[in-house]
């Protein structure tokens, strides 16, 4: 990514991230960049290329926050981890985290979640042709979850803490491990 495109997307976030998506607008952007609106197209487009550029930003965010991806750990684990690394996501930036679900990305990076799952997938020995479902049902838990809990979307428990809230995240993680070994075993 060209450094001032990475930088003007930074600023973008940053602005959504502090005032929410309803305050992001290219006139916006383009002082806390030091720049006029026109200045801002050759790097990002208009309104939905720079919406576009977040979701790969986003995207790119969620790759640092997983980390490498080594053949040498347990697909169980990664799992786990791939699913707490979008939940950190969501929480890191609940203004923008909804466009995952609400804009398809230009990028390459949009695929980055899909192909990390699917390599999940695969390591555990999950058939071939049943890798893009399941790819699909646990992308669409962990973002709709997640995306449900940073904008108050989900059904809550009015005692539950933060502490609960993560807990029972692991959980269902857990039940996707089991979801996958059973796809596995056939049973």
């Amino acid at each position: 990514m060209d450094d001032k495109r990475r930088l003007i997307l930074d600023q973008a976030l940053a602005l959504v991230d502090e005032h929410g998506l309803g305050a992001m607008s290219m006139r916006a952007v383009a002082e806390r960049v030091g720049l006029t609106s026109m200045a801002l197209y050759p790097y990002v487009g208009g309104k939905d290329a720079l919406l576009d550029g977040l979701v790969d930003l986003l995207h790119l965010e969620l790759g640092t926050e997983y980390g490498d991806d080594p053949g040498d750990i347990d697909w169980r684990q990664r799992l786990r981890a791939l699913g707490r690394a979008v939940r950190a996501l969501s929480r890191a930036h609940p203004g923008a985290y909804p466009l995952l679900l609400n804009r398809r990305s230009a990028g390459a990076s949009a695929s980055w979640l899909t192909a990390a799952l699917r390599g999940c997938l695969h390591d555990a020995g999950v058939p071939g042709e049943q890798v893009p479902r399941l790819t699909r049902m646990i992308c669409a838990f962990l973002l709709g979850y997640t995306v449900g809990e940073v904008t108050g979307g989900l059904p809550s428990d009015e005692a539950a803490h933060h502490d609960d809230a993560a807990a029972e995240f692991d959980a269902d993680l857990d039940d996707l491990v089991r979801l996958v070994e059973v796809t596995v075993s056939g049973t």
